[in-house]
């Protein structure tokens, strides 16, 4: 008898949907920051710009990495490593920063924390799922 295996939605597939959404995201609350002097640009307060150029641009490696991870690929797992690794290079970056009493918005410090363990989770879930198989 021929059984059809039905396949439901994985840890992959949520993973990659997070990814997407929070790329998404990231590119449009950036860019509206960096690139439209309006209400969002005065929100954003002490934004500290090398902080801000590198998550709208991660904001796309998202993109792509939600994609990958949405579609089981293994290149997914090195981009979700590499994501995670400048993100936590960067936020070292930021904390010199402000150990050198460089402005700065505590939101910022909570945001990039966010962004490291999503990415440190979304590495863990694309190397066991992806990568040890």
């Amino acid at each position: 008898m021929n059984t059809i295996r039905k396949r439901g939605i994985t840890s992959l597939h949520i993973a990659g949907f997070i990814a997407v959404l929070f790329g998404l995201l990231t590119i449009k609350s950036g860019g509206a920051v960096l690139f439209i002097d309006g209400i969002d640009r005065k929100s954003a307060g002490q934004y500290v710009p090398f902080v801000l150029w590198f998550n709208f641009f991660a904001g796309f490696l998202y993109l792509a990495a939600g994609a990958g991870l949405f579609m089981k690929r293994r290149w997914a797992v090195w981009l979700a490593l590499l994501i995670l690794i400048a993100t936590l290079i960067v936020f070292t970056l930021f904390g010199l920063h402000i150990a050198k009493g460089g402005a700065y918005e505590v939101r910022t410090v909570a945001a990039m924390s966010l962004r490291s363990v999503v990415w440190a989770v979304m590495s863990a879930v694309a190397w066991c799922k992806i990568r040890l198989k």
